[in-house]
């Protein structure tokens, strides 16, 4: 046991809050090592409407801190990672019988005031008569409104903090599981095993973060022995994906008699994702899955709105993820606070436990320079917040000059389509370079395993962003399981699967 390693904070949970207080606290001065049982965005934080957003129904329920602080930080994220962030312009149909347009109007005025909102368009009132946004409507929505917010490609937002981790010196361990939690009297004695071997090794850690999202209480009950916790309520978020519906660019919201809302938001190009919806959820967050009543409820939804109907028959991809919202005591699951929550576990005096309860994407960053605040009562400050003018990795280039980046990697890489040139810097921005390295021909890409991926990005996924299967590549790390087949998704596992056992080989050896 004296042997085990020593670090002043250890986090449990891969997702957005754990990748981003881990990269938070390494940047910081803390010696830092987080371990995630599944992939790195496998749980909550790859199944979001993947939007960086104030939350504009959030101001019915009053939360107007969090809306401020959600609106503030969209300008800031956008600047840290122009590639896999980006601005959007939704539009939101009147309907009459539901929200009057006043309320809309009044409600829109305050998004656009609060959050300081600096380079993003202010709201426009539309004619959907004449507008192009009108098109693919039915023809009694005559009137919208016309906001800003921001999209985000969730899954690469938590792997890129786990990058910039791991560069700055974290220890990043994916497929990890905490098994056990021993107070020490200077600490804690922490078991955690390799899912894949087996083996198991032991750590110290002077505080510990739990990070867990769905599976904080069950971190708290299992490895910690905390009885009978009941922290968070469990709500599960559906989405559909169907062929494009639109030709336009912009985003859709719409309201639903129910009270909420839903939108319709273009997709990976040929796409268009439909989504969420809540409800409470009882069992193990892995198993969430679309229901039948939640697809009929989306394409009914949307189907209020387009002037053709979505059918169950159009829907190409669904995925279902559970949010771990603090519990309230709200009674409906929509109505729940979105806000976090940080509590420190235990009797004072004794080490360090934080837990982190509820949370949005959007304001993460902002959550882990709180939990920074926690951790400095906790084992004593180091640095200062850092993280607000700092770029993710890729993502050092002007917020507006993502097509200058891509005529750039065209030009240096001309055998690529400007397809591929799009793809490469939406995922990987100036890391594109790096990926690429001395190819001067599509030959030197490699093997091709559908759609436009190759061999040489698949490799560079697994060196430089700890992909272990297909599943972590087709549909965390890309989209492109949308577009390759079963026996495309086969071929790619096995590559990876003789790629890593070489490389255990080699650092074996």
């Amino acid at each position: 046991m004296s042997g085990s390693k020593a670090f002043d904070i250890f986090i449990v949970g891969g997702g957005i809050n754990g990748c981003g207080i881990a990269r938070d606290a390494v940047g910081r001065g803390y010696s830092v090592c987080l371990a995630e049982m599944n992939d790195f965005a496998s749980g909550t934080s790859s199944w979001s409407t993947k939007l960086v957003h104030g939350g504009l129904r959030y101001l019915e329920h009053y939360e107007f801190r969090l809306v401020r602080e959600a609106l503030m930080e969209r300008e800031v994220l956008w600047g840290m990672a122009p590639h896999i962030i980006w601005p959007l312009r939704f539009v939101l149909p009147h309907h009459k019988g539901l929200r009057p347009a006043w309320l809309l109007r009044l409600g829109l005025f305050l998004y656009d005031h609060i959050g300081g909102r600096r380079r993003l368009p202010a709201t426009t009132t539309l004619d959907m008569k004449r507008d192009p946004a009108g098109k693919p409507l039915k023809p009694l929505f005559s009137k919208a409104f016309e906001y800003s917010d921001c999209w985000v490609d969730d899954a690469r937002l938590v792997v890129l903090n786990a990058r910039d981790a791991a560069d700055k010196g974290a220890v990043i361990r994916p497929r990890a599981k905490l098994v056990s939690a021993r107070t020490e009297k200077d600490g804690w004695l922490l078991t955690i095993e390799d899912q894949a071997s087996g083996r198991r090794e032991d750590v110290r850690a002077r505080a510990v973060v739990n990070a867990a999202g769905p599976w904080v209480d069950q971190v708290l009950s299992r490895a910690v022995g905390r009885n009978d916790v009941h922290n968070v309520r469990l709500v599960k978020g559906s989405h559909i994906v169907v062929r494009r519906l639109f030709e336009h660019d912009r985003c859709y919201i719409f309201q639903n008699a129910d009270g909420r809302i839903i939108f319709a938001i273009p997709y990976e190009g040929d796409f268009t994702l439909i989504g969420t919806t809540d409800l409470d959820y009882e069992g193990d967050p892995k198993d969430a899955a679309i229901s039948q009543a939640e697809i009929d409820y989306l394409c009914d939804a949307a189907s209020e709105y387009f002037a053709n109907p979505i059918k169950r028959s159009d829907v190409v991809w669904t995925y279902s993820g559970v949010r771990p919202l603090y519990d309230d005591g709200a009674s409906k699951a929509q109505e729940a606070t979105r806000d976090y929550v940080l509590k420190r576990d235990g009797a004072n005096g004794g080490p360090a436990l934080i837990n982190v309860f509820g949370g949005k994407i959007t304001t993460y960053r902002r959550l882990a320079e709180s939990m920074m605040d926690k951790i400095a009562e906790a084992i004593g400050p180091k640095g200062k917040p850092w993280t607000a003018g700092a770029t993710l990795p890729g993502g050092d280039f002007d917020a507006e000059g993502f097509p200058e980046q891509v005529r750039r990697l065209k030009g240096d890489y001309p055998f690529l389509s400007e397809q591929q040139a799009h793809r490469l810097v939406r995922l990987y921005g100036t890391r594109a370079w790096k990926l690429l390295g001395t190819a001067s021909q599509a030959s030197d890409l490699g093997h091709h395993f559908g759609a436009d991926l190759y061999e040489l990005e698949v490799a560079y996924l697994i060196e430089q962003e700890w992909a272990q299967s297909a599943e972590d590549v087709l549909w965390r790390r890309t989209k492109l399981g949308l577009k390759t087949g079963a026996e495309e998704a086969a071929a790619l596992d096995r590559y990876i699967r003789e790629k890593r056992s070489g490389i255990s080989h080699s650092a074996a050896e």
